[in-house]
């Protein structure tokens, strides 16, 4: 994941889920250990589009929504699979064996607003390259199927940013920005439910 994105994740995340709407690019650049060069590129980026307001020694962040959409849009999630595989057993059966990962997409969601707006079947989590071996002995009672061109996987891990660590779980900006960019035809269920649970938070 691009360091700008990084900043557009903590941005969303001091919005939407601690209420903080007005910060400085430099509490940011030490919080996230970034540049302030890239700070102030993503923050002049959503100035320009109207998403936030840079003050002399601030910003005011004015439009979550425009934030989302702006960072779903750049969002590669492709780019980030360090792993993949099938996974024949039920979701709920995976996801009891994962060890302390962080969970994304349709999994995450569950676990974050206890509901499902419709079955899924893929799973998607963020680990280090160093705990790869750790989640496939996890796994490995299971039935899997490593990585063959002719086998639809169900089960991805994506390379974890070290500034994901910095939060206890995974921040909702996130959890959004990774459904939009899945292809399955239900990932369009769980976009919208996700925006009736947080609509208040995102129409500020």
């Amino acid at each position: 994941m691009k360091k700008t994105e990084e900043v557009y994740r903590e941005i969303l995340f001091r919005a939407m889920e601690k209420n903080e709407f007005i910060l400085t690019q430099s509490e940011l650049s030490k919080k996230l250990n970034i540049s302030l060069s890239i700070i102030n590129l993503a923050v002049k980026k959503l100035d320009s589009i109207g998403a936030l307001k840079i003050q002399q020694r601030s910003f005011h962040t004015l439009d979550i929504k425009k934030i989302l959409y702006l960072w779903a849009s750049v969002r590669n999630l492709s780019k980030d699979i360090i792993f993949q595989a099938r996974i024949e057993a039920p979701v709920r059966e995976i996801e009891r064996v994962l060890p302390n990962i962080f969970y994304t997409a349709y999994s995450a969601y569950k676990f974050r607003f206890k509901d499902i707006p419709a079955d899924y079947s893929e799973i998607y989590v963020y680990g280090d390259e160093k705990d790869l071996e750790i989640i496939k002995k996890r796994i490995s009672d299971l039935k899997v199927s490593l990585e063959k061109p002719e086998i639809k996987p169900n089960f991805f891990v994506l390379k974890k940013d070290i500034s994901l660590n910095l939060y206890a779980e995974i921040p909702l900006g996130q959890i959004f920005v990774d459904l939009w960019n899945l292809k399955e035809w239900y990932a369009k269920d769980f976009i919208n439910a996700f925006e009736n649970h947080i609509g208040g938070k995102i129409s500020k």
